[in-house]
């Protein structure tokens, strides 16, 4: 059973997405959809200052298996990405819920949050799969 931190929002597409104090939205893929991944070789971040909608594709992660696009839950200014997946993708399989996190968004809408599913919903989503 994969984990799904209560403080997450997740969208259907299996990315999360956290609230933080200053009003920012960190934005990550969720253990389970890494682990359907399989080991991650390559993650393409998005560009900082780009505007994007909710639901825009505005990462790239690559496994062993597939390459991903990974979609924006939330609409907004992309003002952050972890540049160390360049260089330790594997960040995302071992700690997708921390130092795997892919870009930091500044949201038109903090509302748009209240659209995903919270943990328990995502973790019923995700057992029905």
């Amino acid at each position: 059973m994969s984990e799904c931190p209560d403080d997450l929002y997740f969208a259907q597409s299996h990315e999360w997405a956290r609230l933080n104090e200053d009003g920012s939205v960190t934005i990550g893929v969720s253990e389970h959809a890494q682990s359907e991944l399989g080991d991650v070789v390559f993650v393409e971040t998005p560009q900082l200052d780009t505007q994007v909608a909710a639901g825009d594709p505005v990462a790239v992660v690559e496994s062993v298996k597939a390459a991903s696009d990974i979609y924006t839950p939330v609409g907004g200014t992309i003002i952050d990405a972890n540049t160390a997946l360049s260089d330790e993708p594997e960040l995302v399989n071992s700690a997708p819920y921390a130092e795997g996190w892919l870009f930091v968004i500044r949201p038109d809408d903090p509302d748009e949050l209240e659209e995903l599913l919270d943990a328990k919903s995502y973790q019923e989503l995700i057992e029905d799969e």
